[in-house]
């Protein structure tokens, strides 16, 4: 059976197979450019030129391994590329010439005549069976012969060559799902990175996201230390002195001790604010009580801006997870008041095929980028700690929308799904 989408029809499949083959043809192509890189990487001037067709090599490469990953989700095939150094031509080369993904692009390029023959060989037939179908009612008058063979006098005679059409296109329909399933399962052999390769790249994630969520949790550490000294530290050293000032005077002047008694309440007063809002910025309280469906819920009703919220779950994430969901949804709707100029926002939250989903859509002027050290980024990387993603479709003009991921299992159901709108 072929590995296309079960949803996909004749032309979609058609339009893949297109575009595949203009993959296989574009590496074909660059079959010259190869073997010259090849010759001339034994003299430097040639270094430069192998970077420059390496990475021309690999950006088709990965354009077929998108459309293939888009044919079966199911089965991505993903770049396990070693990372380029930032610098040095002889580093960037060395890099290249050892990397085995280099090595599988180039079995790609020089199987791309069998990999076209596979992917247009049924539809190749299938044109024939139309041109022989053609040629029986109309062209035969046209033209003397079909392929010498059938040279028809009458219309009697000509409507003979309707029988090669119907074998024809019994045999192009017998072969298309086999010729498409074996063009993409060759494909994928050769362009999927070895067991190895995708080893390497998740130590090679997890050792970024590791460090990645230690850099952010040293950060957040430094911001409640922070808070802690310029906030609720202050005010208590301020309480402290306060209060001894008043016991020194509450005999001899207590009138004035009695005032500052009244600025040591509001003081205290002013510090459990703060220490309540630190708290609340770390774990929120209602996170704990109601999850994140109520979570979310409350955050929307004291949003300033008008919040639609969906919610359909079937049980809770972990602490973890919830929190990091929450806090991306906190800091999505804050952008989206800040940045984006919008009159509603909207937060959809679902569970499904093991992944926390949620969609935050507003209607504002669009243009969001992940800049490095934009808020967005910081979402990417909290998210990154736990295989999350997050996908970002903003052209300009609007709307917004950005999609959360978060591979987990819900535990025990609690709630239908809900709805509110703040």
């Amino acid at each position: 059976m072929a590995t296309t989408s079960p949803r996909t029809g004749p032309l979609t499949n058609l339009a893949h197979t297109l575009l595949l083959v203009s993959h296989n043809t574009a590496a074909f192509l660059l079959t010259p450019l190869v073997l010259a890189s090849s010759l001339l990487t034994l003299i430097w001037i040639g270094l430069p030129f192998t970077i420059l067709t390496a990475t021309t090599l690999r950006t088709i490469a990965n354009a077929q391994r998108t459309t293939l990953t888009h044919l079966n989700p199911h089965q991505p095939v993903p770049a396990t590329y070693r990372p380029m150094p930032p610098t040095g031509v002889h580093a960037r080369v060395r890099v290249i010439l050892t990397d085995t993904a280099t090595w599988r692009d180039i079995l790609w390029l020089a199987s791309a005549p069998l990999l076209t023959f596979l992917a247009l060989l049924s539809y190749t037939l299938y044109a024939h069976a139309l041109y022989q179908t053609l040629y029986a009612l109309i062209l035969w008058r046209h033209i003397p012969s079909l392929y010498g063979f059938i040279t028809p006098h009458t219309p009697t005679e000509a409507l003979l060559a309707l029988i090669p059409a119907a074998l024809t296109l019994l045999l192009a329909h017998f072969l298309h799902p086999l010729t498409t399933s074996a063009h993409h399962k060759l494909a994928r052999i050769i362009l999927a990175p070895s067991e190895k390769a995708r080893l390497t790249a998740r130590v090679a994630h997890l050792a970024t996201s590791r460090a990645d969520t230690i850099d952010t949790q040293a950060a957040e550490i430094r911001r409640i230390e922070r808070d802690l000294h310029d906030g609720a530290q202050a005010r208590l050293v301020a309480l402290g002195m306060n209060l001894a000032l008043a016991e020194q005077i509450v005999d001899t002047n207590p009138h004035n001790a009695k005032h500052m008694l009244a600025e040591a309440r509001e003081t205290t007063r002013k510090a459990l604010t703060e220490l309540r809002d630190l708290v609340r910025g770390i774990h929120p309280p209602v996170l704990v009580e109601r999850g994140l469906d109520g979570a979310v819920h409350a955050l929307a009703l004291t949003h300033h801006l008008p919040i639609t919220v969906t919610t359909n779950l079937n049980g809770r994430p972990a602490d973890p997870v919830e929190s990091a969901a929450y806090f991306a949804i906190a800091e999505l709707l804050t952008n989206t008041a800040k940045h984006t100029h919008a009159t509603h926002a909207w937060v959809h939250i679902n569970h499904g095929r093991q992944r926390l989903v949620t969609t935050v859509t507003d209607n504002g002027q669009g243009g969001a980028q992940p800049t490095p050290e934009s808020g967005l980024a910081g979402i990417a990387r909290r998210l990154d700690s736990f295989d999350g993603t997050m996908n970002i479709t903003s052209p300009h003009g609007g709307p917004t929308i950005v999609t959360l991921e978060i591979p987990c299992a819900l535990s025990s159901p609690k709630t239908l799904p809900s709805s509110a709108t703040a």
